[in-house]
This record gives structure tokens, sequence and C-alpha cells, in this order.
């Protein structure tokens, strides 16, 4: 059987996966959603929900800094990265020797087609597909929820970094209904106190990840934008892209009535 990733790598298997890691958060908990939980034989430190899959599941390293040892150790049939959130170099180390499929997600649609595609290469093909139903029906109902309020969404500090256009979070807030002020950068850059000030959020989102920001990180930054709305929010709901996506309906509902 012969399989195409989202990079347009060729991946080669003689029979359907039955020892997978998988080394991205979201695209594991999906895995387990869709019932790969006896497969799945590998996961992140940062693989942490469903909090079952979590402990039962052994850990190979972090997303960026992966275990090749305890990978090999585990013998995977499969191995299923992501383009963005792992290192290119322990990647290509993999590929000389496991069978190994790629994400690259930037839309909706992309993260669609990662699980359909998964779910015929595993044999999943009808529950991902009824999965994948129920959340674009449910994404409907949030659609243009905000009226092009003027946001800038925060995922680290010290130095500050927001996330700009080529980015799936960009992807989310403009599909929600807001206008990201960093719509002339791109990616995750780094902004100073006088790049904030010129921006002038009328809100400004603080991820709960990769940094963890806390109520000490709002009051700082609020005597920084004084005139700006600050909320720390779910940063899963927000860069998860796999079945984590069928929270975000109820979530987005909730927080419209923060902004109020």
């Amino acid at each position: 059987m012969q399989f195409i990733d989202q990079l347009t790598h060729t991946i080669n298997l003689s029979k359907t996966p039955q020892r997978i890691v998988s080394l991205v958060p979201s695209q594991s908990e999906f895995l387990w959603q869709i019932g790969l939980r006896n497969e799945l034989v590998g996961i992140t430190k940062f693989c942490i929900k469903p909090e079952e899959m979590y402990k039962s599941i052994p850990h190979v390293g972090g997303t960026k800094k992966l275990n090749l040892e305890k990978i090999r150790a585990l013998k995977p049939d499969l191995i299923i990265g992501n383009k963005e959130e792992n290192e290119q170099s322990q990647i290509e180390i993999l590929q000389k020797e496991f069978p190994l499929w790629m994400s690259d997600i930037y839309t909706f649609e992309d993260a669609f087609d990662m699980m359909l595609s998964l779910g015929k290469l595993l044999d999943k093909k009808e529950t991902a597909l009824q999965l994948v139903n129920e959340i674009k029906q449910s994404l409907q109902n949030i659609k243009n929820s905000f009226n092009k309020q003027r946001l800038a969404y925060f995922i680290w500090n010290e130095p500050y970094m927001c996330a700009a256009k080529n980015t799936f979070i960009d992807f989310v807030l403009n599909y929600l209904g807001f206008e990201n002020v960093l719509k002339d950068f791109s990616r995750y850059p780094e902004l100073s106190n006088e790049d904030l000030k010129k921006l002038n959020p009328e809100i400004c989102f603080l991820s709960s990840e990769p940094f963890p920001f806390k109520e000490q990180h709002m009051k700082i930054l609020q005597e920084k934008l004084p005139h700006s709305k600050i909320l720390i929010v779910d940063g899963e709901l927000f860069s998860w892209y796999g079945s984590r996506l069928l929270y975000l309906e109820k979530y987005i509902k909730e927080l419209k009535t923060r902004l109020i």
C-alpha cells in the first residue's frame, strides 16, 4: 500500500500499522479518539490529553527534543509527525529507519485532510469521516462570531511573541471574525513594547500554551496597553487541529460572553 503525506512524501506499507508512534499532541488525541488505543505505542510528554492516554502510553521525549533511542526500542511500523512541531533534523533521521507520515496544517481544510488521510491509512476511514463531519457542522455555527475586533494573540513572554499570518492560529482567528493586528507580520514575530503600542490591539489573548500565561502577566501587559481588553485563553482550542476542534464551538460561545 502506498500513501502520500501532506509534504508529498510517499509512504509504503505492507499492512495496516499496528505499532504507531505519534509525535504531536493534537494528532495523538485524534488517534485515541478514533479508537487506535492498542496500536498507539508511543507519544510525546506534551501529549497530555486525554489523561488516560498520557498515563498509559510510553513517552518518547518532547516534540522538538525526541528521544530517538526510545522510539527505536518501540519498533514502530508507523510514525506520525508535523512539519512545524517537530525538528527537521530528527525527522530526517527517523525517515531513514521507519515509515513516517508528516502533516502540514494551516487551515481547517488541512486539518480535515490530515484526519481523513490518517483514517484511510489506519483502516478507520468511516470513523474519521464521521468525526470530521461533526467538526465541520459545529464550526459553521461559530463562523464570524466576532465583528472585526482588532486582536493580538500572544504565545510567549520575554520576549513577547504573537501569532501572525501563515499560522493555523491566524486562520482560526480570521475564521472567527477577528482582525489579527499582526496581519503584516509572518509566523511568530518577537515584539517590543513599542511595537505593541503601535499595533494598539483592542483585545489581547494570552494563550495557556506554549507559554503558560498567568494573572501576573495580564497585569504587566495591561500597564503597557491600558486601553486593551486582556484575557487568558485556552491555547489548545486555538492551536490543536485534531479532534479537539470538537470543543471549539462551546468555548467560543462562552468566550463571547467574556468579551461583552
